[in-house]
Parts: structure tokens; C-alpha cells; sequence
């Protein structure tokens, strides 16, 4: 039994989260993790079922993450899924299910995807690591939004407890 784990992360939170969760299950069946950026070229129905984690930023999700989306639809409809959503908007707790995130809840109206489970976790924010340009941005979009502005801070707003839960209940999912 195998289980394929993907993930679209721009900062890498959105690829710490889905490693976590592919350490988590590795414990009972085998787990193949990918980058979408760097994927092989795989068979999904060789696979139990699939997980795939994106981050939004600025409010949407990457290019890459939709087109291997919109391309695979069809299959991934046909097995359990489960998506990762991640970013700064849920690090408020009533932004944190698909329904009361509007980036993800507009994401799953627009795709002809209907994952089995969903998932949305806070992100990180790393303003060392931006470029200048992204550092003000971000900073701009915090200050309306009373988050963190201080530009020397990394603030690591995941919740780990709750990826747990999510990452057992991916498990649950397939191995029944």
C-alpha cells in the first residue's frame, strides 16, 4: 500500500507540513513525497491515495499546483484525497476550515476536484528570507490585518497539534 504526498510550497512551510504528515503514516504503509515543481512522472493509480499541499500567496495558489490539478481531476476524484490549504490568513482561528477561508473556499468552488478531506493551516512568516519587494508587501497586508510587521522576525503560526489530527485522519482514510 502506497501513499503519494505532493506539495506546491513557495517559503517552505507548505513543505514542512506535508513532510510531517508523510513522516506521520510512513510508520504504516510507504509514502512517496514530491515537490510539484520536480515531480517524476507517476501512475496515481498506482497509489492508495494522494495528498496535495499548496500555499497562497497574495492570494492565490501557484500555477503549477492547478495545472497538475486541472490535469488530474478526473483520477484523483476516483481515490481518497485529501488537500493541505496553507497560509497567513489562518493563523486567525475562525479562517481555519475550508469554509471561512475564502482563498480556499473559492479554490474548491472553482475546481472540478472534490478532495475527500480538507485541511487549512497557518503558514509561517519569514520576512529575512523575502525579497525587499515581498517584505513590504507582507508587511502592508499584516498591517491591515493586525498581524506581525516587524521585519526582522520569522513567526511560525502552524499549528502542530492540528496537523496531526489531519495527518491521522489522511491515514484513516486510506488504509481502510
Amino acid at each position: 500500500m502506497k501513499a503519494l504526498l505532493l506539495y506546491s510550497s513557495r517559503e517552505g512551510q507548505t513543505k514542512t507540513i506535508v513532510s510531517y504528515i508523510a513522516n506521520q503514516i510512513q510508520g504504516y504503509m510507504k509514502v512517496d513525497l514530491y515537490s510539484l515543481d520536480d515531480m517524476p512522472n507517476v501512475n496515481l493509480a498506482d497509489y492508495k491515495g494522494v495528498l496535495v499541499g499548496a500555499s497562497i500567496r497574495y492570494g492565490h495558489f501557484s500555477k503549477t499546483f492547478k495545472a497538475f490539478i486541472e490535469r488530474n481531476s478526473e483520477t484523483l476524484n476516483q481515490m481518497p484525497t485529501a488537500f493541505v490549504s496553507v497560509s497567513l490568513i489562518a493563523r486567525k482561528a475562525e479562517k481555519q476550515t475550508p469554509q471561512t477561508n475564502s482563498y480556499t473556499h473559492k479554490y474548491l468552488l472553482s475546481t472540478k476536484w472534490q478532495p475527500t478531506i480538507c485541511g487549512v493551516f497557518a503558514g509561517a512568516l519569514r520576512y529575512p528570507r523575502y525579497t525587499w519587494l515581498d517584505r513590504v508587501m507582507i508587511q502592508l497586508i499584516m498591517k491591515m490585518t493586525d498581524g506581525e510587521t516587524d521585519s526582522s522576525k520569522e513567526v511560525e503560526y502552524t499549528d502542530w497539534e492540528q496537523v496531526k489530527r489531519f495527518g491521522s485522519d489522511f491515514g484513516r482514510l486510506i488504509i481502510k
